[in-house]
């Protein structure tokens, strides 16, 4: 047991370790050269070397920190929905280490002394909560995790513009298939496979909008996107599908890392 644990902590510093240089020898280099990163899974890692997961449930923060050195910031502003009690998420380290400030919204959490107020999101009232906190026109980040209606509310945003855009992605779904959920605004995921979009339904959207896909996290959560005019010479992705990352679940035990299979058969829509 003792030699198993001094094996895991071995494994974690080097995986710190790789991650340190990619995070700081690597992305200046990008930056000195104007090279365009391809692949930004390279940059996955949480900011604190420490085991638990306080921060980014799969890594993002690493991501998120070499996506704004590629293109800089602006207002510093977030908006999270779907951020549970704040603690375990993808602003939290802007937040705390960055001076950043922003809207948290989740379906049964409330912390006014982070800006986290409790909303049950949908596509009817998703832009009057915008209105109700005074989001800014174009906050530099918007990240999307709902478990269901994920696709339908990022479609109906339309009168805010943020600049990077993360939104969780169904990776059961083949990356040759353009699907979601049918929009139902009383939808609650039942833990099983049957949830939100899948990753090319998602890039199809996100195109409409005018945001490039830049890529997705390791673990095949969640999905990257930049404004497109902003993501030209600073990100060049690989051609579709090399973006999509298959179901591998932090904390999933057994199958793989996925959720179970939807017993119920429920059907899909085409997109």
């Amino acid at each position: 047991m003792l030699i198993h644990r001094l094996r895991r902590r071995i494994e974690k510093s080097l995986d710190w370790l790789k991650g340190w240089f990619h995070a700081h020898i690597t992305l200046s280099w990008h930056r000195l050269a104007g090279k365009p990163i391809r692949d930004i899974t390279r940059f996955a890692r949480r900011l604190p070397f420490i085991e638990r997961r306080e921060f980014s449930q799969n890594d993002e923060d690493g991501i998120i920190h070499a996506i704004f050195a590629m293109i800089g910031v602006t207002n510093r502003y977030y908006v999270e929905f779907g951020a549970e009690d704040g603690v375990q998420c993808n602003t939290r380290a802007l937040r705390l280490f960055r001076g950043w400030q922003g809207l948290l919204l989740d379906g049964e959490h409330e912390d006014p002394a982070i800006n986290l107020h409790r909303a049950f999101i949908t596509v009817e009232n998703i832009e009057e909560l915008f209105r109700q906190y005074a989001v800014p026109a174009a906050p530099d980040i918007l990240s999307i995790d709902i478990d269901g209606n994920d696709y339908w509310v990022w479609k109906a945003i339309t009168h805010w513009r943020p600049r990077v855009v993360i939104i969780e992605y169904n990776a059961h779904i083949p990356p040759e298939e353009s699907r979601t959920i049918p929009y139902d605004p009383r939808f609650l995921w039942d833990k099983t496979d049957y949830y939100g979009a899948s990753l090319l339904a998602l890039k199809r959207l996100g195109e409409q909008k005018g945001y490039a896909l830049i890529g997705t996290d390791p673990h095949g959560v969640n999905a990257f996107f930049v404004l497109r005019e902003l993501a030209k010479g600073a990100f060049s992705p690989p051609p579709w599908p090399a973006t999509y990352h298959s179901p591998a679940f932090k904390g999933k035990q057994g199958n793989a890392g996925r959720h179970p299979h939807d017993p119920l058969g429920r059907p899909w829509v085409t997109v």
